[in-house]
């Protein structure tokens, strides 16, 4: 027997189907059981729990399995694969790059976001410095177009 916690949509021949075509395993039976979360105030990760709100966590799926004699494998049961050492066929370094990046993006609109120092002050003072040292002229960033003009000139608006 073994147990599994699996995503809420997996169904008893999704995970039946799954042990066979992977691990080459027969399946004898499966049970499955949707443990729900117990109610709380607020959220868990919440740094003041506000009276009268209540949070329940999302339920977790259980699954147990009898599974039957594996051949080849000297008729013992489930035994978990080794974790792979080398991760370049998965590309992780291109994951962890995304994951980093992301984390970084959530940072920015957290909870907490407000009181991270911006992090354009850092430019903005080397621009100042390089204006002041006279490495960078100054130029505004509008552009003026002369005197303003009117577009419709002899247009009689109140003829028909």
């Amino acid at each position: 027997m073994a147990s599994f916690l699996v995503p809420l949509s997996f169904n008893k021949l999704d995970l039946k189907d799954y042990l066979y075509n992977v691990y080459n395993i027969p399946v004898l039976s499966v049970r499955s059981f949707i443990q729900q979360q117990r109610v709380r105030q607020d959220k868990p990760d919440a740094k003041l729990p506000r009276a009268r709100r209540w949070y329940r966590a999302r339920s977790i799926k259980k699954m147990t399995v009898e599974m039957g004699k594996v051949a080849g494998m000297g008729g013992g049961g489930f035994v978990w694969p080794k974790e792979e050492e080398d991760l370049e066929p998965w590309d992780k370094k291109t994951w962890d790059a995304a994951h980093e990046g992301q984390e970084a993006e959530n940072q920015k609109f957290g909870p907490d976001a407000a009181k991270l120092p911006p992090t354009d002050r850092k430019t903005m003072a080397e621009q100042a410095k390089a204006l002041l040292e006279g490495k960078l002229i100054w130029r505004p960033s509008w552009r003026d177009y002369g005197r303003p003009r009117e577009v419709e000139t002899g247009v009689n608006l109140n003829a028909r």
